[in-house]
């Protein structure tokens, strides 16, 4: 079932208004017609509304509700991915592949060792991106919102921004211990914000780790090999899903 998403607004009593790009994807590259079923969500409160097609104008596809879903299929903990930015296109499959893992909002930080040095423009233009990136990725799993993919930030405004938070840990390759880190993953209960830290090609600095360390941010391991960037956050949002969604 095609899932599609809308403004709260759009969605008013037993009528759902679709507007937009969506409008031409359904009418012509999906090619449905009135009667067929799609799933809808707002974004924010995690329901996804079952509606079918009633009609088409030139603008909308008018769809009539039929039933609300409230079991959605979001994780029971949100989770915060606060990852380094990575070379070329990386951060791209970063994005797509931790909103289809269940993450809820994804922070870009510019780390000492990042290669990729972004100035205010380009990084507006690059978050946009991995925005339309994080929406698909959202569509093509059928959540129920779509997580927010946040302006850059440096690694000091990442940890204050993470101090909050119930559950932080950032890999680091001489942490030891695989005890500690099934400790940690087995510590998130659900209603519990995690963050996780994940750093660019050459990992964070030892500054930088002790700056988070002395936050509460605690450093783990991810086993006997050594991850690369765009790996090494998709393993713990996996661990995290398995986790919670077995609480």
């Amino acid at each position: 079932m095609y899932q599609f998403f809308v403004e709260p607004q759009q969605i008013q009593d037993r009528k759902i208004i679709i507007t937009g790009s969506d409008v031409n994807h359904i009418r012509n590259v999906l090619r449905m017609k009135p009667g067929e079923e799609i799933a809808v969500s707002n974004g924010i409160d995690g329901r996804e509304y079952r509606c079918g097609i009633e009609a088409f104008t030139q603008d909308e596809v008018i769809c009539t509700l039929r039933f609300v879903k409230e079991d959605g299929v979001e994780l029971p903990s949100r989770i915060f991915l606060f990852q380094g930015l990575p070379k070329a296109d990386k951060m791209e499959l970063v994005v797509q592949k931790a909103v289809e893992l269940g993450v809820y909002e994804i922070i870009p930080v510019a780390a000492r060792r990042c290669v990729v040095k972004l100035d205010e423009k380009k990084a507006a233009g690059k978050v946009a991106r991995w925005q339309g990136i994080a929406e698909a990725a959202a569509k093509q799993s059928k959540r129920a919102v779509i997580p927010q993919v946040h302006s850059v930030m440096r690694m000091q405004e990442a940890v204050e921004c993470a101090r909050s938070m119930d559950i932080r840990l950032i890999p680091y390759e001489l942490a030891e211990d695989m005890q500690h880190t099934r400790a940690v993953i087995e510590a998130a209960e659900p209603g519990k914000d995690i963050a996780v830290f994940i750093g660019p090609e050459g990992g964070f600095e030892e500054s930088e780790v002790r700056m988070a360390k002395e936050a509460g941010i605690e450093p783990v391991t991810l086993g006997k090999r050594i991850l690369r960037t765009e790996t090494a956050g998709l393993t713990v949002l996996s661990w995290l899903m398995y986790h919670l969604e077995s609480c």
